[in-house]
């Protein structure tokens, strides 16, 4: 089976993933190779039970043959039972772990990978890629091992019966590794397709469940099903292109083997007419060149196996080697006060037209609350993503407590944050767990009352079925926004950071409920330092600073009194929110 370019570094490195497991793969291989080494002896055993038995009726060979038959078949048995099992052990544990690196490196990608790719592409790629590697590290190998040692046994036995005829084999050697590199190039092109398109009917499917509400609101059935229809048929045809690539490689293959088969049988006939050759001799002959042809067979068809695998390899690896977040700082900021400093910060999104930031300057106090208002695509949601290092500066520096943010670790920078988003994320787990996630996980019930209290989220929590062991569904699909949004509230109230985000934290709530919220964000940023981005400006009126964005650009700053009096941008956006109002 010839070898692409780069597919031996790449099933190297894919073997160094074995190497955690390999007693229990050399096991394996050790019962591959008595598999293969009893396959020979069937029609070894052959020619003393024609020419001893049948034609000179030696009682000894009467006897024998028939137990060792059975001795032969038990051993072989016992053999490949190990060989299947150990090597399937082997390939799923190699296959969790990729799952794990994969899914390890997907939590420490920066934001920006995840703007680049689809929700359905990275699922296609733990999920489907993950599970064809497996066919490449177990499947591909045990049947190259055990059929190798078949064939290189068989070819063994036919040299020493005759070594005239066997030659004639060789001569099929190089037309069959022509073909099957031709094949392998196709294949491995085409299954590289095959996972693109994949991904794409993933992230069509994803996007289908997610957004089913507006696409049965919005009439948008016939689309969406035309655009699954349209992908799916694409993913139909890569595998019709991939079916007769490698069922065209089989009957060729096959063809030169019959057509060896043809001259041998011919040239043993007239040996046989010529006493060079027994009848026990002949049939042995047949018979292995008859059983040859299965792993010759099954070693042409492993391209197709090996194409797919390696390239899910390549795919796989390919997220693996992504580099994560950068993480240059050293510094450890245990807890900070909140002093908050932006310094001439500039930012630019990638292929972006101009600058989503553009020299932002801003001194915050600890324990002040600021607001940032402005029209969407001011650079609100952009500065609030910095100071979490989900994107970094292009130019100028943030810093916390005279710290600049890029010089201390990323889990000290985030660890004297919390934050609430205007898309409220919950996990399918409970409600406890949800308030009380990550290293809070755990705490005790009497503390997840009372900051569910604070965040006015007690009473309907205690009306759920289980309280506070109630599963919440995929995010919180049994819960209002409203409620939705108190859960985060409470998370962040657990947290006790002395920085708060809040992004948008009151949209999704109806007039009583944001009066309750707020009430208890009002208590949350009591002695926190605030960054509050807020679309509905009644709810920041109380804000120690609002600063008024406008294409990245800081065009005012004062209290909610002194922008009014001032009528300018702020008093223009409270003009025409209350005239939608």
């Amino acid at each position: 089976m010839h070898l692409l370019p780069g597919t031996t570094s790449l099933y190297s490195r894919l073997l160094r993933h074995v190497r955690p497991y390999r007693w229990e793969f050399f096991g394996a291989v050790g019962a591959m190779v008595v598999t293969a080494a009893t396959e020979p002896f069937l029609p070894a055993l052959l020619k003393p039970m024609l020419d001893k038995s049948f034609v000179h009726k030696d009682p000894h060979w009467m006897h024998w043959v028939p137990l060792m038959l059975m001795g032969l078949f038990f051993v072989r048995g016992i053999a490949n039972f190990i060989a299947k099992f150990a090597m399937n052990w082997v390939g799923n544990k190699v296959v969790m772990d990729l799952r794990q690196q994969m899914f390890g490196r997907l939590l420490h990608l920066p934001a920006r990978y995840f703007d680049d790719h689809s929700t359905g592409e990275l699922i296609s790629k733990l999920v489907y890629d993950a599970n064809q590697v497996m066919q490449a590290s177990t499947t591909v190998l045990t049947n190259l091992v055990t059929d190798s040692f078949v064939v290189v046994g068989l070819m063994g036995w036919l040299i020493y019966l005759n070594w005239q005829l066997t030659s004639v084999t060789l001569l099929v050697a190089p037309p069959i590794a022509w073909v099957v590199r031709k094949v392998n190039l196709r294949l491995r092109h085409i299954n590289r397709d095959t996972m693109s398109a994949m991904g794409n009917l993933t992230s069509v499917l994803d996007e289908s469940i997610q957004c089913q509400k507006v696409i049965k609101v919005f009439g948008g059935i016939p689309v969406e099903t035309d655009r699954f229809h349209e992908t799916s048929n694409w993913v139909r045809r890569l595998s019709m292109k991939q079916a007769a690539a490698s069922a065209a490689n089989v009957p060729i293959v096959q063809f030169f083997a019959a057509l060896a088969i043809a001259l041998i049988i011919g040239m043993a006939t007239w040996q046989a007419g010529t006493d060079q050759t027994t009848v026990g001799g002949f049939v042995s002959f047949i018979t292995a060149m008859i059983m040859l042809l299965a792993p010759v067979k099954r070693l042409s068809d492993l391209s197709e196996s090996l194409q797919r695998g390696l390239a899910a390899a390549e795919s796989v690896f390919a997220l693996i080697d992504q580099p994560p977040e950068t993480d240059e700082g050293t510094q450890v900021l245990e807890h900070a006060q909140g002093h908050l400093h932006f310094d001439q910060v500039c930012f630019a999104y990638p292929r972006g037209h101009r600058l989503a930031l553009d020299s932002f300057s801003l001194k915050i106090q600890a324990g002040q609350t600021v607001a940032l208002v402005g029209a969407s695509g001011s650079g609100k949601s952009t500065l609030a993503s910095l100071v979490p290092r989900f994107h970094n500066p292009t130019s100028g520096r943030i810093l916390l407590d005279g710290y600049p943010i890029a010089n201390l670790t990323l889990a000290s920078v985030r660890s004297n944050l919390a934050l609430v988003t205007q898309e409220v994320v919950l996990f399918n787990d409970t409600v406890a767990h949800n308030i009380g996630y990550g290293p809070l996980r755990g705490t005790s019930l009497e503390r997840l009352r009372e900051v569910a209290r604070a965040a006015h989220a007690l009473e309907f929590i205690e009306q759920l079925p289980d309280g506070f062991q109630t599963l919440l569904g995929e995010n919180g699909a049994r819960l209002s926004g409203g409620q939705r949004q108190r859960i985060a509230i409470a998370r962040a109230l657990l947290k006790n950071a002395p920085v708060l985000i809040l992004d948008e934290a009151t949209s999704a709530l109806d007039s009583e409920s944001e009066r309750a919220v707020q009430a208890a964000l009002d208590t949350l940023m009591e002695q926190r330092t605030t960054l509050v981005i807020a679309h509905r400006l009644s709810t920041i009126e109380k804000a120690d600073l609002i600063v008024v964005l406008d294409q990245g650009r800081i065009v005012e700053q004062g209290t909610h009194r002194e922008l009014m009096d001032r009528e300018g941008h702020y008093a223009k956006l409270q003009r025409l929110q209350v005239l939608d109002q």
